[in-house]
Parts: structure tokens; C-alpha cells; sequence
């Protein structure tokens, strides 16, 4: 864990001119006692769970395996296209093992509690972020629109999205 060492106190101008002192180790403590906090709640807990749930569970790694020699053809076909000859056997078949995946207990388990893990963590966020301002911009989750990486369809063109 980075230590509060070699950091200065801040100052800030006011709009009244006056100038006022944040001081970042004092914050910065704060901020990884509100890690703490949340890393020994009922939900990280319920999360933790379930992840060495899903990383012990032989269905799921047989399953994975398929999926990743699955998804493998499908990125060889990708490279020419929706002309490739395989191209839509190839996906119709990353979306089967995908959705075998989901059905798995552990699993769909492991992804709703990563998901009220996903909602604590931008609830935090949006808390702190209004705390400071109504126009201060919040890291997103999928409730708030999703994007890349999310897993949801942003539309960018990077080949991640389906």
C-alpha cells in the first residue's frame, strides 16, 4: 500500500481570495480507510466468494477451455471478415459456450455479485464526486451507460464490442 510520505499540504485559492490548505496525506488516509471499510463488507465478501468459487469449479475450466479454443477460431476467421467462410459458424458457436458459461451456478452467482460490487463502488464514487460539485464527472458503470470495456456495446470500433 503507497505510504502518505513525501506528500505536501496543498493550497487552494478560495473564490474570496483567501487560501485554504488540503492536506493530501490526511486524504489520502481517509481514502484507504474507506477501502478498508469496503473491502471487509458482506458484499466483497459475497464476491470473493464466489470467485474462488468459479476458479475451483471443473465444469467452469472445461467450459473456459472450449470457450477459449472457440473464440480463437472466431478471431482467425474475423481477421477476413464476414466473408471468411466460417466466420458465422465460428461466432454462433463463441455465443453458445458463452451462454453455457452463464448458466453455470457459480457463475451467474460470481457475476451478480460482481455487479452489486460494480453498483457499491459507483454509488461511492458518485457520492464523493457530488460531494464536491453537481458537474463533476463519475467513472461509469453499465447503470450509467456502459462504454468500453464494460461489456456492453459502445460502438468504437476497437473490436472489443460484439
Amino acid at each position: 500500500m503507497p505510504t502518505a510520505e513525501g506528500l505536501t499540504t496543498v493550497q487552494l485559492e478560495q473564490p474570496q481570495g483567501g487560501v485554504s490548505s488540503l492536506d493530501m496525506a490526511s486524504l489520502l488516509l481517509c481514502a484507504y480507510e474507506l477501502g478498508d471499510w469496503i473491502n471487509q463488507s458482506a458484499e466483497v465478501a459475497e464476491y470473493l466468494y464466489w470467485k474462488s468459487a468459479v476458479n475451483e469449479d471443473e465444469e467452469v475450466k472445461q467450459t473456459a477451455k472450449r470457450f477459449a479454443k472457440a473464440k480463437e477460431l472466431f478471431v482467425e476467421c474475423e481477421r477476413f471478415g464476414r466473408f471468411h467462410p466460417d466466420y458465422n459458424e465460428a461466432k454462433d458457436k463463441v455465443k453458445k459456450i458463452e451462454r453455457e458459461l452463464g448458466e453455470i451456478e457459480s457463475v451467474r452467482r460470481f457475476k451478480l455479485a460482481e455487479q452489486v460490487v460494480d453498483e457499491m463502488l459507483y454509488d461511492v464514487s458518485r457520492t464523493i464526486a457530488e460531494s464536491v460539485s453537481d458537474n463533476i464527472k463519475v467513472p461509469g458503470n453499465e447503470k450509467a451507460g456502459g462504454g468500453c470495456g464494460s461489456g456492453g456495446s459502445c460502438g468504437c470500433g476497437s473490436g472489443g464490442c460484439g
